[in-house]
């Protein structure tokens, strides 16, 4: 099943709310900035995504902006322009 990168971005009112949208979305992602992540996913554990963030955000008051960069083989470099520092390649580690 291929998979497409998405790069996700929220702003919530609430901190509770705010918590469990990070929680949900580092399961998932690559934390790159404060309220933004970058998630490698196929189509069922990208419609997965969306129901959970859907549970955790009041709709009214909060948004998550979720933007289709591709299929996630092609290096996240080439699609995002970053100024500034540069956009380094998401490192995932595991605490156990």
């Amino acid at each position: 099943m291929s998979r497409n990168r998405f790069l996700v971005t929220y702003d919530i009112t609430a901190d509770r709310r705010r918590d469990r949208v990070f929680r949900a979305l580092r399961d998932v992602g690559d934390h790159m900035q404060y309220s933004v992540f970058l998630c490698d996913l196929n189509e069922r554990e990208y419609i997965q995504l969306r129901v959970r963030l859907r549970e955790r955000i009041n709709s009214a008051e909060d948004q998550i902006l979720i933007v289709d960069l591709g299929p996630s083989e092609r290096e996240t470099v080439e699609r995002v322009e970053a100024m500034g520092r540069a956009l380094g390649k998401p490192q995932r580690v595991q605490i156990v």
